[in-house]
């Protein structure tokens, strides 16, 4: 298989934090050195969050173009995607970043539980979302938590909502969401090129389950994504030294199943978007 593979680094999220593993990039400074040291490794796709000082999570826009500078200047041709998750911010709050136009945006299509809360998407704030990614340009990442999501993320491509292409994205492995099964990653790969055919899709898996979701994305051709987000840990008894790390470490299993890890150029050109410049 030639098939190049992206791999995205989740390099903060808005869970983790130092006490948990010294390697969680907080500030603006800590994350523009660590997305620089992944892209050196081979990530194209910097996932970002961005966090009070303390490391609360927000959706802070003057920290996300500050973040957005940083990667642009170190990281040139990286392709940018902020997040509008629901952990950092309430409401039309989770997208008050994107007048900044990054190249891409996760977008939530439908609810689900978390590990100790409900992940609230409600079919309005989703459609303003989505409205707001089209007026800007912004690719989304759908993020689906549950098949049900695959389901919406087709119906919204058909009625004009989302653009096609659409880029999938499956999580499993968050507690009390879908959890880490074989079966169900075989049968959301079919379904997803069932409804959409033209569709690209990545593998995101949570804590053990992320070396699991990057094997079996890149072995089955899809892409992949990996980082101090979803996972802390190299194994169970040692901690990732940093998100580059565990980029290499999926740069390796692409290796492994003879599959080029894209170059940012390759990245751009598979998921349809702008060339910088």
């Amino acid at each position: 298989m030639s098939k190049p593979c992206i791999i995205c680094v989740a390099i903060t999220g808005s869970v983790a934090q130092k006490a948990h593993n010294p390697a969680v990039p907080i500030t603006v400074a800590e994350q523009v050195e660590s997305v620089h040291e992944s892209f050196e490794a081979g990530a194209t796709i910097a996932h970002c969050h961005v966090r009070e000082d303390d490391g609360t999570p927000c959706s802070d826009p003057e920290k996300f173009a500050r973040l957005k500078e940083g990667i642009e200047k170190h990281c040139p041709g990286m392709i940018i995607q902020f997040s509008t998750g629901g952990r950092s911010g309430a409401g039309r709050a989770r997208g008050g970043m994107l007048p900044l136009a990054p190249d891409m945006a996760s977008l939530s299509v439908g609810s689900n539980n978390f590990p100790t809360r409900v992940y609230e998407n409600p079919p309005d704030l989703v459609d303003w979302l989505a409205e707001e990614m089209l007026k800007y340009d912004i690719k989304p990442e759908i993020e689906a938590f549950d098949l049900s999501h695959i389901f919406q993320a087709a119906r919204m491509a058909a009625d004009g909502r989302l653009k096609s292409p659409l880029y999938v994205q499956f999580v499993m492995g968050v507690k009390n969401a879908m959890p880490v099964d074989r079966a169900v990653f075989d049968f959301y790969v079919e379904t997803l090129h069932r409804l959409a055919p033209d569709a690209q899709w990545c593998g995101a898996g949570v804590g053990a389950g992320q070396i699991l979701l990057n094997e079996w994305s890149i072995a089955a051709g899809g892409h992949t994504r990996t980082g101090l987000e979803d996972n802390l840990r190299l194994d169970r008894e040692t901690m990732a030294p940093s998100n580059a790390a565990l980029v290499r470490r999926a740069a390796e299993l692409c290796a492994k199943y003879d599959r080029p890890v894209a170059t940012w150029r390759q990245a751009r050109e598979i998921l349809g978007l702008r060339m910088p410049g």
